[in-house]
């Protein structure tokens, strides 16, 4: 005799905690602009120089530090007020892009610079993540957990929907400095918002940093469905960097398209992300994590490849569509599964664990494969990212499957 699982909660019932709707809301006003500030460093850096593997590094820049640093991240997070934590990355970003706006306006911006300044955005997205994701917590009930991991998705993909689209009308009409300084202002409604935001919380327990950080460390190491989630986010992260990373060159050197193109391309896997999060949940409660994972990496190495032979839009934003869809379906899977099976005293050390190790396949990934276009061609790139999304999603479906829904859970 089987026995039913209850109904998922509602995809919208996060919306009832007053905290989480304003915060959201904010949230997507800045990724708006971290968006539009996205396809300016990437469409300009087509215009410093013809190399594909500075092109890459724009979104290897992004993410370097969140393998760097990210767990020195998850550690303050959880030995200081996450709320503070918060505010103090996104008053550095604002004031790191605001630099970028002023730099690019004078006309003074170079490939290396460009990436400095991608890099210092980096650090401070790199500090905000894990003190962002563990507040989920104090901004919904556990049982809405997952249903606010999947919303937060989808005010990100949104952003990533419309913003490019935006933003490559703006740059084509008044350049690139234009949206970078958009960016740096829709950080203010963000942290008003957070300066608003009183959570009652009990005052952490602090303890030496390299101490916490080894506590988190040893945590992941020791559970066995922690190590599995962490190698199925590294291995999919070095492949899927390929699409965002190449994209530029994709949309320059095979469309011969403009900043506007290359939005419009960006904007199909944004949509494509949006349509995912709305069912990821359900999908996720009726076929179970490892199944999602394992047929998101094969579908999103099948778009890899469609747009490796292309030379016209529709067939890359068809391509940039499905995509977007594999991607939220993955990433939303091993975050759920991640902090499901992480201890609230440790949950940030834990989550910078996983984005430390998901980013820097990413990071990873995105150079490997600009160097792989520069010595051999772009579709070599494109291709070789296709076969290894392919060959390591067969594989870790025995090697590393992903959790069982009560295996290592810490949270109901």
């Amino acid at each position: 005799m089987s026995i039913e699982r209850p109904p998922a909660p509602s995809a919208l019932a996060p919306f009832r905690f007053p905290a989480f709707r304003a915060i959201w809301i904010a949230n997507l006003a800045s990724n708006m602009g971290s968006t539009i500030q996205a396809v300016g460093a990437g469409w300009l850096m087509t215009e410093l120089t013809p190399s594909h593997l500075f092109i890459a590094l724009v979104q290897a820049s992004a993410t370097i530090p969140i393998m760097l640093i990210g767990i020195f991240a998850g550690a303050i997070a959880d030995n200081f007020d996450r709320r503070r934590v918060m505010l103090a990355a996104q008053t550095g970003m604002l004031i790191v892009s605001a630099l970028l706006a002023l730099t690019t306006w004078m006309g003074a911006m170079n490939p290396l610079l460009l990436l400095c300044f991608t890099l210092a955005v980096g650090c401070g997205t790199a500090l905000n993540a894990p003190a962002w994701q563990a507040s989920v917590r104090l901004q919904v009930g556990h049982e809405h957990l997952p249903q606010a991991i999947a919303l937060n998705t989808i005010a990100f993909n949104l952003a990533r929907s419309v913003g490019p689209a935006l933003g490559g009308l703006l740059i084509s009409i008044m350049g690139p400095a234009a949206g970078f300084g958009l960016n740096a202002l829709s950080y203010v409604a963000l942290i008003v918002v957070l300066l608003r935001w009183h959570p009652e919380i009990t005052p952490p327990k602090r303890s030496p940093m390299l101490s916490a950080i080894a506590t988190g460390i040893r945590f992941c190491a020791q559970s066995d469905p922690l190590r599995r989630i962490l190698v199925r986010g590294f291995t999919f992260g070095l492949g899927a960097a390929g699409f965002q990373a190449l994209l530029p060159s994709v949309v320059r050197d095979q469309l011969a398209g403009t900043a506007i193109v290359y939005g419009l391309c960006l904007g199909g896997f944004g949509a494509g992300s949006i349509f995912a999060a709305l069912w990821i949940g359900k999908a996720r409660h009726r076929w179970g994590s490892d199944k999602l994972v394992g047929a998101s990496s094969l579908v999103f190495a099948a778009a890899m490849a469609a747009i490796a032979p292309a030379h016209s839009l529709p067939p890359v934003i068809a391509a940039a569509f499905v995509a977007g869809i594999c991607w939220v379906s993955t990433m939303t899977t091993l975050n759920v599964a991640m902090q499901l099976r992480s201890p609230e005293a440790i949950l940030g050390r834990c989550l910078s664990i996983y984005q430390a190790v998901t980013f820097g396949g990413m990071a990873l990934g995105a150079w490997l494969l600009g160097i792989i276009a520069d010595l051999w061609s772009l579709p070599a790139a494109i291709a070789a990212a296709a076969v290894w999304l392919v060959a390591s999603s067969l594989l870790l479906r025995s090697l590393a499957p992903m959790p069982r829904r009560d295996e290592g859970r810490v949270l109901p």
